[in-house]
């Protein structure tokens, strides 16, 4: 195909995008019509025309008809208006993932044999073309591991209601592009996005309560049951397509590297509601979600098992597996199939029955029920083996390995559930426990060396620690139960479904050690009498700050250096945890600081378990925002160094990037597929090393960069005395954290200090008035002391930019974060501060900071504007900010008024309303929350 051929049916593409904006904005306004009369439309179209005007050039006359506009509007009008602009966003959002999908298909359909870079079969093709041998590349899917957890970081600002009609809107828009349409066919689709888009402006965006984590629970079982259940295994089977093409003399099985797990309901980190009691109602209802499932899977595959032994011989195993199932399962909840010469059709009625007892507590234990998920498997691939006996192949290719492969995914957990506790909570239980046994007076006054030394000790000791004769306190009674819930849990629903325990704020050896003697307690780690250690659960420390991450490598080697550990380690196939906080770094040091020390504490963790002979899997805690390590997962992957990845990768999903990944099976397939060649590509570069002698040199020029940029970032965050002022005065700060978008409090303990601040609010407070500044401030002020007017430094950072990845995806998530934010609309917000010394102040260092970062990269880049790199995303944010503007100057407005109002001891809910939900649709319009 011509590059002129190429460049058309792009154009023709953006096209499509443009007519479906379009057309949903044209049926928004005749539902703002017929919703508001047409002064609402004429208002909203005035509004959108001055803030279109104001972007293309900015007159004093403009801006002050624009403010006198919003100014004037009423109560009523000023909430239509909101909502207007909020759900504007919400389409446009829904035509831009939808189209995500059109560029896929076209470019699938217009490339003919062309393999699309970043899917599989490009990796899989590079491979074959480097001459990597089958056994070669049997080792490395063998090694290569990447687990998506969910998790309930309040981030999502909008309602599943509202996403369920999303996602009918998104399916009718793409029926748009469906060519044998007719005439009326075409118009009542077009009457049905109407009632869907009236049906929108009905429905309430605001949730009236925050959500219990049972009801986190739910919405994060939602993506597994609408897209992750029927795509993940559909990514393994191109996969497994790929390397049957490039590679047939093989039989091919990808082996399990590639699964979801979850923290919600088992992140008690500073949320007092997630119990032992919710974590085990969060088990039996992932298991729950397995069941049915699977159950609506084996009726599917009833209608097309007709197959009769009066044509067709099956298996004698299948036979003697169905005498087995007569002798012995009783049939209650589902008939019994009354033609015996449809051999299929009678197994899976005993295979149906089989599985509803997994739910049965009378049945544990016995023969009725499928005591684990390899017994189902065993009964699938009787029925595939019986298949392929009679030749009927396409019909196990076709239904039966999906199911199986489904199975191995999910078991009958659905998700593997982490638990999170903070350190500290397990430093009390241990104090209280070690008190009342007269071991130790106050655990917690001990020296760190003197902790690791007791539970060194405690740990080689087979003697239990706790009594059911011993009252304990509710706290710690609280922390034992949590670990019995994962013990018999493990029993209940297999050894997959809680492996890891996390501990947030891990500063030390000890931290790791107390729950590893916690867990001793219930026999989830115990030392048997010859010697062997059984550990079926795995202390996981998170390194969060500057600090933290810089003492990682001496406290693993620590842990690893005590015998009674390494064996807990070797327990786990020796393999390691660990977890890094893009969060915590990120709000501790800034964004170029944090980035460099992960990669820093990444190197130096591997190097530290290699001599010790460990694998490690790293765990990012990455947040969906450029100021929490965001970024599309692909990237993610590919930006870790490919020797630390040996071990697996884990990496956090969660709020809005939930929805935007994966609530439309093609978008879902498509990040897992790059996710997928990324791994790929990043075992590839391990095993063979591209050696880059320059990077060495870089490497050490990137120290004295991040101290600079540290000192700066600290300077205003931690030293500047009105800083927090600034922060909460001219930030929607305090009214975020009455959005009810999640279970858990926004302040880890009930105080005003910014360490006790969590790292969401914190990014998303910044988000919505548009500074966006944890992710840009203080890179601009490093960049240029190495830059200090001297042209070959220049040169230098070119090269960089050039030739060393870990710089480039640095300069460009700074371009991106750039672009996303408005200083002019942020000096807006700084009006509300009422400290004029502090407002002037501060926002003049931050002005200054933001024109010298973008000069920076500018330099840099020889870009004439930013992310003139990337387009596609410079037109998307271009052609967004002047529907965001409005919500931003409203915002402003509404705040000044409530919090007048407030702190003369009155309220006003319909005006606290009105700014939240300015916060959605800002929250849509800018695509991130926190």
């Amino acid at each position: 195909m011509t590059d002129l051929t190429l460049t058309a049916n792009k154009t023709n593409s953006n096209n499509l995008l443009r007519r479906d904006v379009r057309f949903l904005g044209n049926i928004l306004g005749e539902v703002l019509v017929h919703q508001g009369g047409q002064e609402l439309l004429d208002v909203v179209e005035k509004i959108r025309e001055l803030s279109k005007s104001l972007r293309a050039v900015y007159l004093p006359e403009l801006y002050d008809e624009f403010k006198q506009l919003i100014n004037t509007l009423n109560p009523d009008n000023r909430h239509q208006v909101i909502r207007a602009f909020a759900i504007y966003f919400q389409l446009v959002n829904i035509a831009e993932q939808n189209h995500r999908i059109r560029r896929k298909r076209d470019y699938e359909r217009s490339a003919g044999e062309t393999v699309q870079p970043g899917s599989i079969e490009s990796v899989i093709l590079e491979m074959k073309e480097n001459q990597i041998s089958e056994d070669e590349l049997q080792t490395m899917l063998s090694g290569m591991s990447l687990e998506l957890v969910m998790t309930a970081h309040p981030t999502e600002a909008m309602r599943r209601a509202i996403l369920d009609i999303h996602k009918r809107i998104a399916k009718d828009v793409m029926q748009l592009d469906n060519p044998t349409l007719t005439h009326r066919e075409r118009e009542q689709l077009r009457e049905k996005l109407l009632n869907e888009i009236i049906t929108l402006w009905q429905t309430d965006e605001l949730r009236d309560r925050k959500p219990t984590v049972i009801d986190e629970v739910r919405n994060g079982m939602y993506y597994f049951n609408e897209t992750l259940f029927d795509v993940l295994p559909e990514v393994y089977a191109e996969l497994e397509r790929c390397l049957d093409k490039y590679y047939p003399t093989q039989s091919w099985h990808v082996p399990t590297y590639l699964r979801f797990g979850s923290w919600i309901g088992g992140d008690r980190d500073g949320n007092p509601s997630v119990t032992s009691t919710v974590t085990w109602e969060t088990m039996k209802m992932h298991r729950g979600l397995a069941i049915r499932q699977y159950d609506q899977r084996l009726r599917d595959l009833m209608r097309t098992m007709s197959f009769s032994t009066s044509i067709v011989e099956v298996s004698k195993e299948l036979l003697d597996s169905i005498e087995w199932d007569r002798a012995n399962v009783v049939l209650k909840n589902v008939p019994e199939w009354n033609n015996p010469k449809e051999p299929y059709r009678v197994k899976i009625i005993y295979m149906l029955q089989k599985l509803h007892n997994v739910m049965e507590e009378t049945t544990k234990g016995t023969s009725e029920r499928y005591q684990m998920a390899s017994e189902f498997i065993q009964d699938l691939k009787l029925i595939d083996n019986s298949l392929r006996h009679h030749f009927a192949d396409y019909a196990a290719d076709t239904h039966i390995k999906k199911l199986i492969r489904q199975v191995e995914l999910f078991g009958f957990h659905m998700a593997t559930l982490d638990i999170r506790q903070h350190s500290k909570e397990h430093e009390n239980a241990m104090t209280e426990i070690l008190a009342n046994m007269n071991i130790v007076e106050d655990y917690s006054a001990l020296s760190e060396q003197d902790k690791i030394e007791l539970l060194n000790r405690l740990l080689n000791d087979p003697r239990p620690l706790t009594s059911p004769y011993i009252s304990y306190s509710e706290s710690t009674k609280e922390c034992l139960d949590v670990y019995r819930i994962v013990y018999e849990a493990q029993l209940e629903f297999g050894h997959s479904c809680i492996t890891s325990y996390l501990i947030s704020m891990a500063q030390g050896a000890s931290d790791v050690l107390e729950v590893m003697l916690l867990a001793k307690e219930v026999g989830l780690f115990r030392e048997e009498a010859n010697g062997d250690v059984r550990c079926t659960l795995q202390a996981v420390p998170l390194f969060e700050t500057i600090d933290d991450l810089h003492a990682a490598p001496q406290i693993m080697s620590q842990l690893f250096e005590l015998p009674i550990y390494r064996k807990a380690v070797s327990a786990m196939n020796d393999l390691q945890e660990i977890m890094l906080g893009y969060s915590d770094s990120n709000k501790d040091g800034g964004m170029l600081t944090a980035n460099w020390e992960l990669r820093v504490a990444l190197n130096k963790l591997t190097e530290t378990a290699k001599e010790h002979q460990v694998k490690l899997k790293f765990f990012h805690g990455r947040g969906g925002a450029l100021g929490r390590g965001g970024m599309p997962l692909n990237r993610s992957i590919l930006n870790q160094p490919p020797h630390t990845i040996g071990g697996g990768i884990k990496i956090t999903e969660q709020g809005e990037v939930l929805s935007s990944r994966y609530s439309m099976q093609g978008i879902a397939y498509r990040s897992l597929e790059q996710a997928t060649s990324a791994l790929l590509q990043g075992a590839m570069l391990a095993r063979y090393p591209q050696v880059n002698v320059e990077e060495e040199k870089w490497e050490l020029l990137m120290p004295s960069i991040s101290e600079t940029a540290q000192k700066k970032y600290q300077d205003l965050i931690f030293r500047d005395p009105g800083f927090l002022t600034y922060f909460k005065e001219s930030t929607p700060l305090p009214e975020i954290g009455e959005l009810n978008i999640g279970s858990r409090p926004s302040k880890r303990k009930n105080s005003d200090r910014f360490e006790d601040l969590r790292a969401i609010p914190w990014v998303f407070a910044w988000t919505q008035s548009r500074y966006l500044l944890p992710a840009w401030y203080a890179a601009g002020t490093a960049l240029d002391k190495f830059y200090n007017n001297n042209p070959e430094n220049m040169a230098t950072m070119r090269n960089m930019y050039e030739n060393y990845p870990f710089f480039a995806s640095m300069i460009d998530n700074l371009q991106m974060a750039l672009a996303k934010a408005d200083l002019l609309i942020a000096k807006g917000y700084a009006s509300m501060i009422q400290d004029n010394s502090i407002r002037e102040r501060i926002f003049t260092l931050v002005e200054e900071e933001y024109k010298l970062t973008s000069k920076m990269l500018l330099e840099i880049t020889g870009q004439r504007e930013i992310l003139d790199n990337v387009p596609v995303i410079q037109e998307s944010i271009r052609l967004r900010n002047p529907y965001v503007d409005p919500l931003s100057y409203m915002q402003v407005e509404l705040l000044k008024e409530l919090r007048e109002l407030r702190e003369s001891g009155e309220d006003d809910p319909l005006l606290l309303r009105e700014v939240l939900l300015t916060i959605n649709g800002i929250a849509s319009g800018l695509r991130n929350t926190g």
